[in-house]
């Protein structure tokens, strides 16, 4: 895959970071797109270039960045005519139970999901309620559907991401979806502790086909209120794990 066609596969999650704090808004913005699975293992991040211009700062900066995440195992640095930067494997960890507890000692559960219903059902509403959907969105938000319909199971959690990534991004509204993105990167940490349950998985798309819909049918209520019923899903499935 091109660096060209890679940036092209990101949605709109970088944005350029505030004067002062170049170097760590950079680099918590990076890491959310690996963490995302934004770009899947083994496939390479955008040219330093586009990222450097997207992020607004310069590519020794990023260059600095990119060192972090490499020290860290999480990219690598490829020479050559195919080079780049490459996502490399994570580290699935011990999973299960014991390990989620530990993953929820730092982080307050009943707010992040909070938080993420907020952002989600708020998105919902905006996307049906601001008016017809232009035909290069409806097609965005029906092959992102698609998508996870299609998808095997190893990759469901990230084209589910990028669903509901892409639902973020048509809101409208930028500072939504950046910090839906950081949020989402949260709870997939912790989702990636438990199996994914096939019935569960039937379920949710079903209820992404019920969105979808709403959304194309400028149904803000309908979409508010079935995105609600999402969310309130897997809420329901992380604190059945911790029970």
């Amino acid at each position: 895959m091109s660096t060209t066609e890679g940036a092209q596969r990101l949605p709109r999650v970088l944005r350029p970071v505030r004067a002062g704090n170049g170097f760590e808004e950079a680099l918590e913005q990076i890491l959310q797109v690996v963490r995302l699975g934004l770009v899947p293992a083994g496939e390479r991040l955008p040219a330093e270039r586009e990222l450097a211009e997207q992020l607004g700062i310069s590519r020794v900066t990023l260059r600095e960045v990119l060192k972090v995440l490499q020290d860290q195992g999480l990219v690598e640095s490829r020479r050559g005519r195919y080079g780049g930067t490459f996502v490399l494997p994570r580290d699935g960890g011990a999973g299960g139970e014991d390990e989620l507890r530990r993953r929820l000692k730092d982080v307050d559960l009943e707010d992040v999901l909070r938080f993420r219903e907020v952002l989600e059902t708020g998105a919902a509403e905006l996307c049906a309620g601001q008016g017809r959907l232009s035909k290069e969105q409806e097609d965005r938000l029906l092959d992102a559907l698609a998508a996870t319909q299609d998808a095997p199971l190893a990759e469901y959690r990230r084209l589910d991401t990028l669903f509901h990534l892409t639902l973020a991004e048509l809101s409208g509204s930028p500072t939504l979806a950046g910090q839906y993105a950081a949020v989402r990167a949260t709870v997939n940490d912790l989702l990636d502790c438990i199996p994914l349950l096939v019935r569960n998985l039937e379920h949710s798309q079903q209820q992404h086909a019920t969105l979808v819909a709403a959304v194309l049918d400028r149904d803000a209520g309908a979409a508010r209120r079935v995105m609600r019923e999402h969310c309130c899903g897997t809420a329901a499935l992380l604190r059945g794990f911790l029970a």
